[in-house]
């Protein structure tokens, strides 16, 4: 992994959403070919054999490299959003977040007991929305559950922290300090 290429184009956005807040921006990654190449590169080498079906990405960063991952695997894609946003009939799990309160859905139809699931998002801070994710796809009993972040904040406390017996994997672990 050139982990120095994606530090190098990460941006970083002081008191964002709010004072205190170090905010890592990934969108300036995805738009350079090199980078999002280099994420999902990276995911796809640590995924390859563990013979994923499906890849849950999170609303909305969440969404970009987890549908090319799972195009690169022959995965298929599921879309995790905020309520309201889905056409079909959809399951829901609420969760605490850094900033309130918030609640996550899927299509009903999403996975099947049998899938091999990961679900990735762009950045794990508290834990609150991925910890919720896995909740939500775990309701449809699927064989396994990996999870998958491209930046882990390390000095953030989990306050609701993914269940210990789900692989967890990050491309960049960072200090919000940094």
């Amino acid at each position: 992994m050139n982990k120095d290429l994606l530090l190098q184009h990460l941006r970083t956005v002081p008191d964002y959403p709010m004072k205190g807040i170090m905010f890592f921006d990934v969108t300036t990654l995805f738009k350079r070919g090199d980078c999002l190449k280099e994420i999902v590169d990276d995911i796809c080498e640590i995924y390859k054999d563990k013979g994923i079906t499906k890849v849950v990405g999170i609303e909305s960063r969440g969404f970009v490299a987890a549908a090319a991952v799972a195009a690169r695997l022959g995965a298929g894609f599921v879309p995790v959003r905020k309520p309201g946003k889905l056409p079909a009939a959809t399951i829901a799990e609420a969760y605490v977040k850094e900033y309130g309160k918030d609640t996550i859905e899927m299509h009903t139809d999403s996975i099947d007991p049998g899938d091999v699931v990961l679900v990735h998002d762009d950045i794990l801070a508290t834990g609150g929305t991925a910890s919720a994710a896995v909740r939500l796809v775990r309701k449809f009993s699927p064989k396994s559950v990996y999870a998958n972040f491209i930046i882990d904040i390390t000095d953030i406390p989990r306050s609701c922290p993914i269940p210990s017996d789900v692989e967890v994997t990050s491309l960049l672990q960072l200090g919000e300090k940094e």
